[in-house]
């Protein structure tokens, strides 16, 4: 093991890689991911334990669809500092966006839209589009 001055040396953690591009790029993805994710943590939390939640989406292969464990990360991603967002963070954070904006634009499939699984995969990912 290394030694400085006869004592081991510390382990040092290294900081979370940084995205590479400016801050006017790490600005957009964060403002467009504010802009467009209209829940709280606190109500995708309460969200994805309902059976309504888990009645829609593709599965991941393991019984949870990719919408409820994109929800739970981007829970998680609201409550981070912008500054400590890493580059995985960032380019969830675009993938949320472009899913939110792609199924938007495709509208609900059936008249009743509060209950409709166009409502329910969106609110997986963080979007209610009834909340005003």
């Amino acid at each position: 093991m290394p030694t400085t001055n006869g004592k081991p040396a510390k382990k040092t953690t290294p900081a979370p890689a940084q995205l590479k591009e400016d801050d006017s790029q790490r600005n957009e993805i964060h403002s467009e991911f504010k802009k467009l994710v209209n829940m709280s943590s606190g109500e995708i939390e309460k969200w994805l334990k309902t059976e309504e939640s888990k009645s829609v989406g593709q599965d991941s292969g393991d019984g949870t669809s990719i919408g409820a464990k994109s929800g739970a990360r981007v829970a998680k991603l609201l409550g981070k500092d912008k500054a400590k967002l890493i580059t995985a963070d960032l380019e969830h954070m675009k993938k949320v966006t472009g899913y939110i904006s792609r199924h938007l634009a495709q509208g609900p499939t059936k008249s009743d839209e509060e209950t409709s699984p166009w409502r329910y995969s969106l609110m997986n990912w963080g979007h209610d589009p009834l909340k005003k």
